[in-house]
């Protein structure tokens, strides 16, 4: 029982630090997006992060090709998903919406998860985890509006916010499709996901165009993407995932607004008590669903 305990808290750490490496990417990835375009980053995202991961993946896991190939199929599938359209649908969206609509839409990501795993995994939240999941719920809403509920109410919805649904959706299904197992170890798994989004990237940038970042600051806010953002955040993230149920998994979601907040503090950015106490919601929600983990164990 204990090492079950210990493995569900070393999952909740896992989805943590997914959620911190996320975060990385909403602030630079707003720094770079203004020097290169959506879909050549996409690429480049992929394209390192795939060599990084296959060459460890080598090196610590020494997997089985055969049975990589045979599950190739799944893999490229859920790449599909979860690197490449998340992705591109979120990118898209973000031309043509607000980033305060765009946060309240993919912020019902987490209640979207939680349906759909009990309906196709059966997984069936507990009162804790559903308690959890609207705290952490309430602490985002209460980041992103800074606290005035006319911001909420008068949050007008355009285009872009359709795209943005769409990456919600495509995000859910990856999370739900990614507990299924596929005999792969994680670090195998993830790196063959990414080398498929880099080929499935290639393809549309092939089509669309390709551009390199432009200066030295652009390659290297594109270093922290590739690193954090993608393989070691994408790493995390199955690694709690194959641990616990998806709709816990999707609560820890929450913490990527509170941490991007964080960074921002280090960066010099003032912070508001709707912030703060935001924050606090979201983590208290965090911990009441990972206790909920920690006691069934």
């Amino acid at each position: 029982m204990a090492s079950m305990t210990g493995a569900r808290l070393g999952a909740a750490g896992s989805l943590t630090a997914a959620a911190l490496f996320w975060a990385t990417n909403y602030v630079v990835g707003g720094m770079v997006i203004g020097a290169i375009d959506p879909f050549s980053l996409a690429f480049l995202r992929w394209f390192f992060a795939a060599i990084i991961l296959l060459v460890l993946a080598q090196l610590l896991e020494r997997p089985d090709w055969r049975l990589v190939l045979r599950r190739l199929p799944w893999l490229v599938l859920l790449s599909s998903l979860g690197m490449v359209s998340f992705a591109l649908f979120l990118y898209i969206g973000l031309e043509t919406t607000k980033p305060i609509s765009a946060s309240l839409v993919s912020s019902m990501g987490p209640v979207l998860i939680a349906i759909t795993a009990s309906v196709v995994l059966r997984e069936r939240p507990g009162p804790r985890q559903w308690g959890g999941l609207a705290l952490a719920l309430v602490g985002v809403l209460m980041v992103i509006s800074g606290g005035s509920i006319d911001t909420i109410l008068g949050a007008r919805f355009a285009v872009g916010d359709l795209w943005v649904i769409v990456a919600t959706i495509a995000w859910t299904a990856y999370t739900v499709l990614g507990r299924r197992p596929t005999g792969l170890k994680p670090l195998t798994s993830t790196a063959v996901q990414a080398g498929s989004a880099a080929v499935i990237l290639g393809v549309v940038v092939a089509v669309t165009g390709f551009h390199l970042p432009p200066d030295a600051a652009t390659w290297g806010g594109l270093a922290i993407i590739v690193v954090l953002a993608s393989a070691l955040a994408y790493l995390c993230w199955n690694l709690g995932l194959i641990r616990v149920p998806a709709a816990v998994a999707g609560i820890f979601l929450n913490l990527i607004p509170v941490f991007t907040v964080v960074i921002e503090i280090a960066l010099g950015t003032q912070v508001s008590w709707a912030e703060w106490l935001g924050g606090a919601l979201v983590l208290g929600g965090v911990l009441l669903a990972t206790l909920q983990l920690s006691r069934r164990g």
